[in-house]
């Protein structure tokens, strides 16, 4: 395995109050990068201190938008730090990488590299409640070339922010508008992937449900505008006569690790859950009969984040009283304390960092 070199930083920055700053404003001191050369392949892993980075006016993702990046979470009590499920977060780095055409970075060289940053800024890693270290993992083509093709040259970066919860409101029903107009994605696109074009795609939508007084868009298939995929930064799920619904990956949706995560504690608990399609109508009868009982989403961000409200169509339907549902309560209870390692991790989702 490739050998990382460090390089500290001279002088360190003052430390932030998190609960005074927003998500992803503040950053640590060191951050982590790798580069890749055609007929050399990924090369020279580093932890540097954090510093802008300097590119040409002609680099290929500034025109084309070769690249994906991912996002993770690190936490600490005293001496206890874990990375939680750091391993699946850099598989589905290289299921975004093969989507792209990007070379797949080193599994154990970037696992490695991501220990080796978070040991060394470990008293960067927020203890409060509800807070933590973000982890944003990301490649981008490197060529200064203005022809559209693959990329010969990339850059892997790792840089850090303390957060404290996604959301300003801390954890409360969110109001989410379902969109039938606009398209993020389509099967046999960039859906999979964790692609900035995927982001850039949900933006101006997602500027309209905002001046209606709506959080987020929930996305429809970009074929038929019938059937659910996810919400624009985590992943759907209903809680529908006893069962838990949400929509299955068919290549135009993020498999998200919180998902994933959501229903492997369900199978735990004994809870029915299923991935299947799921329309906007079924959703909207059910509501209509009373066995709606619970939505919400999952994400590395929010982790949960229950929704009161669905918009379709010009009509408000409200969830479960507009309150949080209590399957939502109780999962988000769980996952936050498996974070912080307050309850037996038996699922072996935390990568513990000596």
């Amino acid at each position: 395995m490739m050998e990382i070199r460090i390089e500290k930083a001279t002088t360190l920055k003052a430390k932030p109050d998190v609960s005074k700053i927003g998500f992803g404003t503040h950053f640590t001191d060191h951050m982590f990068l790798m580069d890749y050369e055609e007929g050399r392949g990924w090369h020279d892993p580093r932890i540097v201190p954090f510093h802008d980075i300097t590119v040409s006016p002609a680099n290929t993702t500034l025109h084309y938008g070769q690249a994906i990046f991912d996002g993770l979470k690190a936490y600490r009590r005293g001496d206890w730090v874990s990375i939680f499920r750091a391993r699946d977060h850099v598989r589905r780095i290289n299921v975004s990488a093969k989507i792209l055409d990007i070379p797949e970075v080193p599994f154990d060289v970037v696992l490695d590299g991501l220990k080796q940053l978070i040991k060394l800024e470990r008293d960067w890693i927020p203890q409060g409640e509800g807070q933590s270290l973000y982890i944003r993992p990301f490649i981008f083509a490197d060529d200064p070339y203005l022809g559209v093709r693959v990329s010969k040259t990339y850059k892997f970066m790792i840089i850090l922010s303390p957060v404290a919860a996604y959301y300003a409101h801390g954890f409360a029903p969110v109001k989410i508008m379902v969109e039938d107009k606009y398209v993020r994605a389509v099967r046999g696109g960039l859906g999979a992937a964790k692609t900035p074009a995927n982001y850039a795609a949900s933006l101006h939508a997602g500027l309209i449900a905002h001046d209606k007084g709506y959080d987020q868009v929930l996305w429809l298939d970009g074929v038929e505008r019938k059937y659910i995929e996810e919400v624009g930064s985590m992943n759907i799920l209903f809680k529908i006569n006893g069962e838990i619904v949400t929509p299955e990956l068919d290549g135009s949706i993020l498999d998200g690790i919180t998902r994933r995560t959501v229903l492997a504690v369900a199978k735990d608990w004994g809870v029915p859950a299923v991935e299947r399609k799921i329309s906007i109508d079924e959703v909207i009868t059910a509501h209509e009969n009373g066995t709606l009982e619970e939505v919400f989403g999952s994400g590395t961000a929010a982790v949960i984040s229950p929704v009161g409200a669905l918009e379709y169509k010009g009509r408000e339907y409200v969830i479960n009283g507009g309150g949080i549902g209590e399957f939502a309560q109780r999962m988000f209870d769980y996952i936050d304390k498996l974070h912080i390692g307050a309850v037996e991790d038996k699922f072996g989702f935390n990568e513990i960092v000596e």
